[in-house]
């Protein structure tokens, strides 16, 4: 087991009707997938095994939440894999690879990965990495998902996503969105926003800047800019998101 590798892990925690949580190793070499089999049924989790990408894509559904992908597989890259489970899927990615460049990671972490890890690594380290990466998703059930059409903004892990591609926003854009997200529904004056996102006091030339962070949000996550179905603006009265 010299090769290098990227598994990508998704688990299913226990739920409220208490099935058992699942990791989805996808790896062509079978005795990569037996050891990590091994060792992820000793912290009491259940295993499913593919072989390939398409295996991977097949044997996913809601009950895994872990999965742990192969970078260097015959057709389809661990990267490419990753892309396309991030295209029908929210579960937790975690990249583990021999390989430890700067790069490689960037590519893993911007493909949709959640976390990476470097070969060599301790059973124990594997281990709280999998478990930090539950209680990331369990936080993530517990304060809530926005969704609106192809737009999807996870309030837990602050990461916002248009037809499974991320979207990168500046941390004023996510705050702004983040704050009108947690109040669907809800009109916020300018001053109020203003003041909540950039904590500082509400002055004349605010109302602009709010506008200018609108207009970047708009064209980063509506269809139409010009006639946004998410980020509504209520003349005379402020902001909301639908």
């Amino acid at each position: 087991m010299t090769r290098a590798f990227v598994p990508v892990i998704m688990i299913d925690m226990i739920n409220a009707a208490g099935a058992e949580s699942e990791i989805l190793v996808v790896d062509d070499d079978p005795d990569i997938r037996e050891v990590l089999r091994l060792l992820l049924e000793s912290e009491g989790y259940a295993v499913r095994e593919a072989s390939c990408g398409r295996e991977a894509l097949e044997r996913l559904d809601e009950r895994v939440r872990l999965v742990l992908l192969d970078v260097r597989m015959p057709g389809e890259s661990g990267f490419d894999v990753c892309a396309r489970i991030r295209e029908r899927s929210d579960v937790m990615i975690m990249f583990l690879t021999a390989k430890a460049q700067e790069m490689d990671r960037v590519a893993g972490l911007r493909r949709g990965g959640d976390d990476y890890l470097a070969k060599p690594f301790s059973p124990a380290e594997l281990s709280a990495r999998v478990e930090a990466l539950l209680r990331r998703y369990r936080g993530a059930e517990s304060r809530g998902v926005y969704e609106r059409g192809v737009v999807r903004v996870d309030l837990s892990r602050g990461e916002v996503t248009r037809a499974g591609k991320r979207v990168t926003l500046t941390d004023i854009e996510y705050r702004v969105l983040a704050y009108l997200a947690e109040r669907r529904g809800e009109t916020i004056d300018a001053r109020t926003l203003y003041e909540a996102v950039w904590r500082e006091p509400y002055l004349l030339a605010s109302a602009g800047t709010i506008m200018v962070h609108m207009g970047n949000l708009r064209r980063k996550l509506e269809d139409d800019p010009k006639h946004p179905a998410i980020l509504k603006t209520v003349w005379g009265k402020g902001y909301r998101v639908e």
